[in-house]
């Protein structure tokens, strides 16, 4: 094995958590003046992928920050609390130890965001986790449809705290944004961050459901308004999950809400994410579009679980040369 050393990010996690969205009252009229241009949004989506890309020590730097914003996850109907716990032993360590040692990183302490779990696999997760720092996100709601009562959606939102979850990913009811009843669903969000208190919400919007970019965009521009510290893309069961006309529509209304309150929201594209060629086009997304401090954890997680494996494989070739097989890196 070759000794090849990458440029170490200035931290892995950012020394200062940025200011929490507390939300503002609902705004229609800003609603009204949302306009989506698909055609432009598309030609610069393909400028992302088209474009000569980061290489050699500096892909691999970026990678390894990619690695710190994964949440990874589990949402299986044969979910166990085995599997849970490896995860959970991925999540500590989900970079091979002698990689991060030929990279002359191996002191960075390099951790994924946070693990995805259902409510029920939760406490399973805290008591795997425990002392890392890494914390527990748990779906809830209704997920993935989002049909069930409102009543029946917060008593799972505040099982999931009961059992540790520090941060909740929610889906919103579809019919809301394609019914175009906004302060329905500016409510129901709000009801969700009450509900969620000191835990962080992250909003789905299902947008392979939303028909339009216009829909996604003022989607995120109410859930914003109500709160939401992340809003994210996908629950990974539509037909359609992240692509990156959606996740530009997305981070722009991000920058619109930020300069117009001061409040930062997170991003999550999910769904379909597979490739560390991937997790590069969304960082360079994300640096491109709101700048460096959207490239740290706090404020940009991908949903994933098989990213690690492809993202683990490419720094290994980095390191030796050579491509090894996926079952050398395995995940749960």
């Amino acid at each position: 094995m070759r000794t090849t050393s990458v440029e170490k990010p200035k931290s892995i996690h950012s020394p200062e958590e940025p200011r929490r969205n507390h939300g503002i009252p609902l705004e229609l009229g800003c609603l009204k003046q949302v306009q989506v241009n698909k055609s432009a949004a598309e030609r610069r989506a393909a400028t992302l992928i088209a474009r000569r890309t980061v290489k050699k020590q500096w892909q691999a730097a970026w990678l390894l920050k990619g690695v710190s914003c994964i949440d990874l996850t589990t949402l299986a109907g044969d979910d166990t609390p085995g599997r849970v716990r490896r995860l959970c032993a991925k999540a500590r360590h989900p970079v091979r130890a002698d990689l991060l040692e030929a990279m002359g990183v191996a002191d960075l302490g390099i951790t994924v965001g946070a693990v995805c779990v259902y409510p029920s696999m939760v406490s399973h997760a805290v008591q795997a986790l425990e002392g890392s720092g890494i914390p527990v996100a748990s779906v809830a709601a209704a997920f993935p449809a989002g049909l069930s009562s409102m009543k029946s959606r917060l008593e799972e939102i505040h099982f999931a705290l009961q059992e540790g979850a520090a941060e909740i990913d929610i889906v919103i009811t579809r019919e809301h944004v394609l019914t175009g009843n906004w302060q329905a669903l500016y409510d129901e969000v709000a009801a969700f961050r009450n509900a969620c208190g000191d835990a962080h919400l992250k909003t789905i919007l299902a947008t392979g459901e939303l028909s339009t970019l216009r829909n996604v965009q003022k989607a995120s521009f109410v859930s914003m308004m109500a709160g939401a510290d992340f809003i994210k893309t996908s629950t990974g069961k539509e037909a359609e999950n992240a692509t990156l006309p959606v996740s530009l529509t997305m981070v722009r209304a991000i920058r619109e809400y930020r300069e117009q309150t001061g409040y930062a929201v997170g991003f999550k594209p999910a769904g379909g994410l597979r490739t560390a060629k991937d997790a590069m086009t969304w960082l360079i997304l994300m640096k491109e579009e709101l700048g460096r401090e959207w490239m740290e954890p706090e404020l940009f997680r991908f949903g994933a679980s098989s990213l690690l494996t492809d993202i683990e494989r490419q720094l290994e070739h980095h390191v030796t040369g050579r491509y090894s097989a996926q079952h050398h890196h395995p995940l749960p």
